[in-house]
């Protein structure tokens, strides 16, 4: 028997080993994707609550120089941003330095959260305190 023409085409084996690479990747592709899409909700929590931060602590600043605001103890409250509730605590204590305070100011995702979503330290000069 004389074959005349060349035939062209995949073998099954080599179609069978080729859907099974597809079928292993295709399952760690997708987990890879879904924690890059947790990490990004994730960074933009910590993102606005860097802006809750800075907003109340420019808040306090501001009071403390026009309204002579002083914070003794711990105060918290709620802060709204992007259509979320955002739940803050503030400290304070002294420091080495007279007139010289550090600030804590701490940012819940939730009221009932025991770990905060980020921590700041600020340091504030106080007249007469």
């Amino acid at each position: 028997m004389r074959l005349s023409k060349r035939q062209y085409g995949f073998t099954l084996v080599e179609v069978m080993v080729a859907l099974a690479v597809v079928a292993v990747a295709l399952p760690a592709l997708l987990f890879v994707y879904m924690q890059q899409v947790d990490n990004t909700g994730y960074l933009r929590d910590k993102w606005l609550a860097s802006q809750v931060i800075e907003n109340k602590w420019t808040e306090v600043q501001l009071l403390t120089q026009t309204r002579g605001f002083k914070l003794d103890g711990k105060q918290s409250g709620e802060y709204t941003l992007a259509d979320r509730q955002w739940y803050w605590l503030l400290s304070k204590e002294k420091t080495q330095v007279d007139f010289f305070f550090r600030y804590e100011l701490k940012v819940f995702a939730a009221e009932d959260d025991e770990l905060p979503l980020l921590t700041q330290v600020f340091f504030l000069r106080e007249e007469g305190s």
